[in-house]
């Protein structure tokens, strides 16, 4: 069993050797040691560093060295003393020795501790920056990207050229090991993956499981049905701004399969995450199916099937009023997305289910029909271009500032329950 032979060896062999120089190096004035700010001042004194050369010298030949030795990096690495490793490595120490409990190496350690110092010690002397360890297949890159704390060590090793696009037996890459990390409340990996995007992380990256960036930003959105609200605006605005991420580095959110989609997550609970669906149609979002377009799934159609399903269990006037207002605001924005919207063939909406309101919903979709038929209207195709012309996203600000009077900047707005005239 090799493990436990590992672990004896440590134990019997070379244990006696890595505990004189930790005995060296770790300050045992305890008074003194409460004076220092940071562990990296440990084992910087001169007399340390040269009784270590000393011990190491003298057990240059002893039948365990070469695995105390490199032990003793593992040790030195996991407190941040850069000068003692930088011994260590001097006298011989094994880059690619790992520990024998938990298979990591000393840059594995480097950044499991947050020591970017050591990550650029350590690779600048040879250590592998793309290694795997044994047990998980995880990249020092993939450990770093899973806590914010580690968010130095990030930025060292993309600086120091780790491949960004690697993945682990899993197939899951430090982008996907970003989001999956992610809780939305207490975990935020917002800048890492901003880094990572930024550093060319490929955002079609999937998993053998098929997993991909929006499964881990859906995933969080479903769990704010089981959080307070206060919980459930923080994860919100967390998945807000990761997707405003990935959109900007050309993350598609309308992909099939329909479970998979962001988009189509976002119009089947559009009245909880109108924000966020907003944001997806203003930035060119596709509003059906990127592949097989309207026959796969459409958003006209869970439209209005999420409002038939509302306004059949519920007269609330103020429900139907944000309800029908969050509704008409989306189909005005599919509809100006392009010149000719795309409907499901056979489209029909049937309202007799609706115990309320079901008149509106019927006028609101006879007019979606007669867009479809009709010759579009020149007001129409003028917003369709104007929009387009000013993308990217947000256009709200640059439609505010256009030479234009405010009735004709209320309709190029759209959504007119968050910005009426009178807020122009």
């Amino acid at each position: 069993m090799p493990f436990l032979h590992g672990f004896r060896r440590i134990i019997f062999e070379y244990q006696p050797l890595v505990d004189e120089l930790l005995g060296l190096l770790v300050i045992q004035d305890v008074e003194r040691q409460s004076a220092l700010e940071s562990p990296a001042c440990l084992g910087s004194d001169q007399s340390q560093l040269s009784a270590v050369r000393r011990v190491l010298e003298r057990e240059t030949h002893s039948p365990f060295y070469q695995e105390g030795v490199s032990y003793a990096l593992l040790k030195v690495t996991e407190l941040g003393l850069v000068p003692a490793a930088e011994i260590l490595l001097e006298f011989g120490a094994d880059l690619s020795f790992e520990d024998p409990v938990t298979y990591y190496t000393s840059l594995h350690i480097a950044v499991l501790r947050n020591q970017p110092d050591m990550v650029e010690l350590l690779v600048h002397h040879g250590a592998d920056i793309n290694r795997r360890d044994r047990i998980h297949e995880s990249s020092p890159l993939d450990l770093a990207s899973e806590e914010p704390e580690r968010l130095p060590c990030l930025q060292r090793l993309l600086q120091l050229g780790a491949d960004v696009n690697t993945a682990d037996k899993n197939g899951k890459t430090a982008l996907l090991h970003a989001l999956a990390s992610s809780d939305g409340v207490q975990i935020h990996n917002t800048e890492s993956i901003r880094l990572l995007l930024e550093g060319g992380a490929d955002v079609r990256a999937t998993t053998k499981d098929g997993d991909t960036v929006f499964t881990y930003v859906i995933f969080l959105l479903g769990e704010m049905v089981c959080s307070n609200s206060e919980e459930a605006q923080v994860i919100s605005r967390f998945c807000f701004r990761v997707t405003q991420l990935l959109l900007a580095h050309g993350a598609n959110p309308s992909e099939c399969p329909a479970p998979e989609s962001l988009t189509h997550l976002c119009f089947k609970s559009f009245k909880s995450h109108f924000p966020l669906l907003r944001f997806l149609l203003e930035s060119g979002a596709a509003y059906n199916c990127s592949l097989h377009g309207p026959s796969c799934w459409s958003g006209f159609h869970i439209i209005f099937e999420c409002l038939c399903s509302h306004l059949s269990v519920s007269e609330d006037d103020s429900f139907f009023t944000d309800l029908i207002q969050k509704g008409q605001t989306l189909l005005e924005l599919m509809m100006a997305s392009s010149q000719a919207i795309q409907l499901p063939s056979n489209f029909e909406v049937n309202t007799s289910s609706c115990r309320y309101h079901g008149e509106k919903i019927r006028t609101l979709f006879c007019s979606l029909k007669q867009l479809e038929r009709s010759p579009q209207a020149l007001k129409h195709l003028c917003r369709v271009f104007i929009r387009q012309r000013l993308k990217p996203w947000p256009v709200d600000v640059k439609i505010k500032a256009l030479p234009l009077p405010d009735r004709l900047k209320w309709y190029l707005l759209i959504d007119h329950t968050a910005a009426g005239q009178e807020d122009l």
